[in-house]
């Protein structure tokens, strides 16, 4: 007589490809049991149903590149991947719009829009030895990075998604045309979700031109007061920046960086207007500073987000600094800094950690912002509670509970515990 797990095996094999899992296969140190591998929406579908069937708790997965993100699940029984739903549907270049499959490398989607002048405006912050990842991916945990200024969120950009709840239900909401929006509620619902409301199969996105022509000014910043000060000369002049982040590599000089794009005249007009605008060292480029679009830890960091309002930047970086000087650590921040969203890297000092995080979390009032752990090695984030307090958390719970009713989309991963 097989074993159960080679009975739900043998059911997964029958709708998609599936197989055992091993170490590779683990979510943040939680042993996973089966991988299933569907290339559709419907054997997705087939697959989910099998799982809820067995009670099996499945965690998404396309190239992983953040599947150490947030808390570790409570289980993982089944690692579904994404990555052979890797389709690009359909480009409706006439309507600016691009409906792809969840496993899509955000790479090859772009090159794929490039020849007809149009991008898809996500640009997620690059992790150390990491890709962009997947349209699902970013849809899941709402990562985007320096074109968030000029073209918005993710949920921003999406205008249409497919799901496959936990009983594997499929439902659709919104459409492919940017005059739709039926149903869009859903799909800023699901972003920034972790996994834990249902898997995303498909998606439509609205696109953008693609600029002819793009240069960067780059300026060095003294403090955080100074850094305040050429973040609001940019954000409130004419200029119309693409992007603008900062950078404070921990002990060293810290810089702006500002993109402008479009056809070239006006790009060497604005770059220009920037440069008198910024003073001192302010200087123009052709290519991005090596740091751009990069996350400022390196592997084996602790990984955090730090949001902000705009006005609360001088407050953050200071008490980021002074946080830091207490507690022993060195703190490397970069992120944009014009949108209110950036990312610090820190040594895993399990001793100093906890208390760099609770002080920060304490003084965040007055920059009216969250601190989130995003990554940090399991003996750091075992003693944190990464996701910190959650402001309606209750509403959360009740979303989990009519999308997830048993607890098995990726169980515990999210705030609360959801």
């Amino acid at each position: 007589m097989r074993a159960p797990g080679d009975l739900v095996l043998g059911e997964l094999s029958a709708t998609a490809a599936a197989w055992p899992a091993g170490e590779a296969d683990h979510v943040d140190g939680v042993p996973a049991r089966l991988v299933a591998a569907p290339s559709t929406t419907d054997e997705a579908a087939a697959v989910m149903r099998i799982a809820a069937q067995h009670g099996l708790a499945v965690v998404p997965r396309g190239t992983g590149t953040k599947l150490t993100w947030g808390r570790p699940p409570e289980r993982a029984d089944l690692v579904l991947d994404t990555r052979r739903m890797d389709r690009i549907v359909e480009h409706r270049a006439g309507d600016l719009v691009v409906h792809v499959q969840a496993g899509a490398r955000l790479g090859a989607a772009q090159e794929h829009l490039a020849p007809a002048g149009q991008r898809l405006g996500i640009s997620p912050v690059l992790t150390p030895g990491a890709g962009p990842g997947t349209a699902g991916g970013v849809i899941a945990t709402a990562a985007t990075g320096p074109l968030r200024l000029s073209h918005g969120a993710v949920r921003d950009l999406l205008i249409g998604i497919t799901l496959v709840r936990a009983d594997g239900t499929v439902a659709k909401a919104g459409g492919k045309v940017v005059k739709n929006v039926a149903g869009y509620d859903l799909g800023k619902l699901l972003t920034g979700s972790w996994g834990t409301l249902g898997l995303v199969t498909e998606a439509v996105f609205r696109l953008h031109p693609l600029p002819r022509a793009a240069r960067w000014v780059v300026v060095g910043v003294a403090s955080a007061a100074d850094t305040h000060d050429k973040v609001q000369r940019v954000v409130h002049s004419q200029v119309v920046a693409s992007a603008l982040e900062l950078d404070r590599p921990a002990g060293d000089p810290a810089a702006l960086a500002v993109l402008v794009e479009g056809i070239p005249e006006g790009v060497d007009g604005r770059v220009r207007t920037l440069v008198d605008l910024l003073g001192g060292d302010a200087t123009a480029a052709d290519e991005p500073p090596a740091w751009w679009c990069h996350a400022p830890w390196a592997a084996g960091e602790v990984a955090l987000r730090l949001t902000h309002e705009i006005a609360g930047l001088p407050r953050l970086l200071d008490a980021v600094d002074d946080t830091a000087r207490r507690c022993g650590l060195r703190a490397a921040v970069r992120g944009s800094a014009g949108v209110g969203v950036l990312h610090a890297g820190i040594p895993a000092d399990p001793g100093a950690v906890p208390a760099f995080v609770a002080r920060l979390r304490e003084l965040s009032p007055s920059w009216s912002g969250d601190v989130v752990v995003l990554d940090a090695p399991p003996r750091v984030k075992t003693a944190l509670d990464v996701w910190g307090p959650v402001r309606g958390l209750t509403l959360m719970r009740r979303v989990k509970d009519q999308f997830d009713p048993a607890r098995l989309m990726a169980p515990g991963r999210f705030a609360g515990g959801i």
